[in-house]
């Protein structure tokens, strides 16, 4: 974990309620895909977890949600202005277990971690499928960007408006090597059901210091209690207990 001050190189819509924003600073603490930054905004005592969406070099690009105090302030920031970010938080995916035809399954705002992940999938010789989970056509993000990297895409709209008609699990391919999935406990849960691989899960979680101290985002496992900041977000499918 490492704390800098990041610069703001730019901050745009992509949907009505959905913001790509890019920063400029040490991203040296950021070793895999999966992980987060905790950030810290003036007047909110907690800090605010956002997954990484991609990282390379000294530009760290995340892509966020509106829903509350946080990130409001967040999508009025401009270029130039600064934020006091820690980086290299979580424990992220594990690439080794992928094989040769992975599949990354993500619905909604779970979808922007699995962008640097199929980068280094691809970047791997990796032949990836890509599912994208959303509830309506206005609410697509992020289909051009993992098009652009040789994967294999398929879009789903609960209303239909778009794509495939239904749910992530509605569009599973019959074969595939390995999956990695990220979205609300809901979406995971069915993935959880629906897939006939071994697979690795990132939760999006409730989380007060980001970093384990607290222990507000533990969770049972198989292998006993484990904080979601701090040895997840990440967990294996061999390794989830889902509570009634």
């Amino acid at each position: 974990m490492k704390q800098g001050i990041f610069e703001i190189k730019s901050n745009i819509a992509l949907t009505a309620t959905v913001y790509k924003m890019v920063l400029v600073g040490d991203t040296s603490a950021i070793t895999c895909p999966g992980q987060f930054v905790n950030i810290l905004l003036d007047g909110l005592f907690l800090r605010r977890p956002i997954s990484v969406n991609d990282c390379v070099d000294n530009e760290l690009t995340l892509i966020y949600k509106v829903v509350g105090k946080g990130t409001e302030q967040m999508a009025k920031m401009t270029a130039g202005q600064t934020l006091d970010v820690l980086t290299g938080l979580g424990n992220g995916y594990d690439l080794t277990m992928a094989g040769d035809r992975p599949l990354l399954i993500g619905g909604g705002v779970g979808v922007p971690p699995l962008y640097v992940l199929a980068r280094q999938l691809r970047e791997a010789g990796k032949e990836v499928s890509v599912i994208l989970g959303f509830n309506t056509k206005d609410e697509v993000f992020c289909e051009a960007d993992f098009k652009a990297l040789g994967c294999d895409v398929t879009v789903t709209t609960v209303d239909g408006s778009y794509g495939v008609k239904g749910f992530v699990t509605n569009a599973l391919p019959e074969s595939y090597t390995y999956f990695y999935t990220c979205g609300p406990e809901p979406m995971l849960k069915a993935v959880y059901k629906a897939t006939v691989t071994d697979g690795q899960f990132s939760f999006e979680e409730r989380m007060g210091c980001g970093f384990g101290a607290c222990m507000g985002c533990s969770c049972k496992t198989v292998t006993g209690n484990k904080r979601i900041c701090k040895e997840g977000p990440v967990l294996t499918k061999e390794d989830i207990i889902w509570e009634a």
